[in-house]
């Protein structure tokens, strides 16, 4: 779906909340061979049966894109994703685990650079089932402004 969004339109203080996404085994072991990252936290069922949380946990960074990827939902041509800020891994991510993400828009502000666009800041809190915080971060956005006739 598309829909333009100038950064005049942007209110803050707005939510949204997404669909969830169960995280499977085969999402771990299909991440730790894109990224590398082989640790036994995420690999070694018996080595991690030792440990505090007893089980397999999600890379962060696993969690982090499907979190991001659930708020996909919309294409807004007047936007492009700048980066990420104040990102924290809050809680693990288990095998089974469902996680769900709310978007609140939690800053509006000029770009220094770019008269022209702004920058609208979507804190990302990523929740699991039972409404635990496990993941939250701040999605920086350059939005185009309208353009003014003067």
């Amino acid at each position: 779906m598309t829909s333009e969004q100038f950064f005049e339109d942007y209110v803050l203080g707005a939510t949204r909340a997404t669909t969830g996404r169960t995280i499977t085994e085969a999402d771990i072991v299909l991440h730790a061979g894109q990224t590398g990252d082989f640790f036994p936290h995420h690999m070694d069922a018996a080595w991690c049966a030792t440990q505090d949380f007893g089980q397999r946990i999600a890379h962060g960074t696993l969690v982090f894109s499907v979190g991001i990827g659930l708020t996909a939902t919309v294409i807004n041509p007047r936007a492009m994703s700048y980066g990420y800020d104040r990102l924290r891994f809050v809680k693990p991510v288990f095998i089974g685990d469902s996680i769900y993400s709310k978007v609140e828009i939690s800053d509006k502000r000029d770009h220094p650079k770019r008269s022209g666009h702004g920058i609208v800041v979507e804190t990302v809190t990523v929740t699991n089932q039972r409404q635990e915080t496990v993941l939250v971060c701040d999605h920086l956005h350059i939005v185009e402004r309208r353009a003014t006739q003067g």
